[in-house]
């Protein structure tokens, strides 16, 4: 309750929600919709270090043309060949190109503990760095809803799948994706927004460590 009362708890599942939404095309939308504020909102709730990058990341996008956003956001996420920033856990978890389909698997058995649906329109892998946020999110919001109604098996039971997903699997892969995303942008953005999900996501590892 304490956690609910001083806003951390529902700023942890903002953030999340906003940093998945800045991993897909990047669209004007962003700004109408005021993104980076709801996100700032969120980041300045929980640790002014997170502030600080979101301030940044604002910034970034703000200042640079959706042009070049676009061309940048293709060359590290989709091609024309491959990716420079590979944007699917299996390729990071798995170097045998033969064992990505199962690595794929294995996180949609998170998915069906957790509850989440990939929509059959969806059109990238369920282990895109949009959908896995987009899961912890979840997760997050679901252990949030357990705490405030005291509903301690249910708490018990999806803090247990948090914390494999975010121990054993999203903590396991995030830096490496990082590092590439950092190396292969021309543009602020994309730098500051690698820098932002990793301290993130970090955070979230060392969170699950003190409970």
């Amino acid at each position: 309750m304490t956690d609910y009362a001083t806003g951390t708890a529902g700023a942890r599942e903002d953030l999340c929600r906003y940093l998945a939404a800045c991993y897909y095309e990047p669209t004007t939308d962003f700004s109408e919709e005021r993104v980076f504020d709801s996100m700032l909102a969120a980041a300045s709730a929980i640790d002014p270090v997170l502030e600080k990058r979101v301030h940044r990341l604002r910034d970034a996008f703000v200042e640079q043309e959706m042009q070049t956003l676009l061309i940048d956001y293709t060359a590290l996420f989709i091609g024309p060949s491959q990716p420079k920033a590979m944007p699917y856990a299996s390729f990071w978890l798995t170097a045998d190109q033969s064992g990505r389909h199962e690595a794929t698997m294995a996180v949609l058995d998170y998915y069906t503990q957790g509850g989440l649906d990939v929509s059959g329109d969806f059109r990238e892998l369920p282990d895109h760095i949009a959908v896995e946020l987009e899961f912890l999110y979840q997760l997050t919001f679901a252990q949030n809803q357990a705490r405030l109604t005291e509903d301690k098996d249910k708490l018990a039971t999806v803090s247990e799948l948090r914390d494999r997903f975010v121990g054993q699997h999203l903590n396991m892969w995030l830096g490496a994706f990082a590092t590439a995303v950092k190396a292969g942008t021309q543009i602020p953005f994309y730098r500051e927004l690698a820098e932002l999900t990793e301290k993130f996501v970090q955070m979230e590892a060392d969170l699950q460590r003190l409970n």
